[in-house]
């Protein structure tokens, strides 16, 4: 096979990104130039590698195969440009991604757990949703992913070999709701009285749910803000401009203003947190990290 260097980034962030828009948006290409190196890869393999679908471009079980070389290639290539240019990695790297809302409960006590046990190892960080961040695990983007799941905790993607999985803890979905209003000093609410509550949420793109509205809901949320980010969120709650599902977990967290109460008359609804990486043995740098994580104490 005939296969450059460009190709296997294209396949890469593909792979990642779910999309050629996407892919080609992040590697600074035209839409166009994304769509001919897919179609080389192909014709160089001879065979198809990505499966086009209506929530986006999927790899193929050979377009897994090439993926996994290319995540190997890739890393020798850096590896050598570094050795010709002279430059000695000072630190060992591992690049963490997570899922939106566990940054802040989580990021904080593991990185000073790692400064204080491991400072040669040096993390960087991403926020995006599971799917977006197994996505990423899966093209080599990320080394460790932080990730949710809702019972019955089923694996994580259908690929295979299956991501090695770890537990850092179970935690309860709650409602955030203005301190002051409708739900002043109480500690649950009924879900039917959440029908017609004014939600924020975190928009949803493809197959990925809309965050921050409770699951069980019955009827169609009435969306009165979007938003990515928790603190802008907590706060518009704190406002008194809707309401909106946190972690538990989130509660050391939650700023002046907002009240967290359970929901009854509904399932309890349980978030599973896990640390994930791609099969095999793992380095002790990505065995430390991991360490730190699940010894949070979430």
């Amino acid at each position: 096979m005939d296969i450059s260097s460009t190709g296997l980034r294209v396949l890469r962030q593909i792979a990642e990104s779910g999309s050629f828009t996407a892919a080609a948006t992040r590697l600074g290409y035209t839409q166009s130039a994304v769509s001919r190196q897919a179609a080389a890869l192909e014709r160089s393999a001879g065979t198809a590698l990505f499966e086009r679908r209506p929530d986006g471009v999927r790899l193929t079980p050979a377009g897994l195969t090439l993926l996994r070389h290319a995540r190997t290639i890739l890393d020798c290539l850096t590896a050598a440009e570094r050795d010709l240019s002279g430059t000695v990695p000072q630190t060992e790297p591992v690049r963490l991604g997570l899922f939106l809302s566990a940054g802040a409960a989580l990021l904080p006590p593991s990185l000073a757990r790692l400064a204080a046990t491991d400072p040669q190892i040096s993390v960087t960080t991403t926020e995006g949703t599971t799917p977006t961040l197994i996505r990423a695990l899966r093209a080599g983007s990320i080394d460790l992913a932080v990730l949710t799941s809702r019972p019955p905790h089923r694996p994580l993607d259908g690929e295979s070999p299956r991501l090695h999985v770890e537990t850092v803890a179970d935690t309860e979905l709650v409602v955030a709701v203005p301190s002051t209003g409708a739900f002043a000093g109480r500690a649950a609410v009924h879900v039917d009285e959440l029908v017609d509550a004014p939600w924020i949420a975190t928009p949803a793109s493809h197959a990925e749910p809309l965050l921050g509205v409770w699951p069980g809901l019955p009827g169609r949320p009435r969306v009165v803000h979007r938003a990515r980010d928790w603190l802008t969120k907590l706060q518009l709650v704190a406002g008194g401009f809707g309401v909106t599902t946190v972690p538990s977990r989130l509660s050391p967290m939650q700023p002046p203003g907002v009240r967290l109460l359970h929901v009854e008359g509904a399932p309890p609804e349980i978030r599973r947190v896990l640390v994930a990486r791609l099969p095999g043995r793992p380095t002790p740098t990505l065995t430390a990290v991991t360490r730190a994580i699940t010894s949070t104490g979430l």
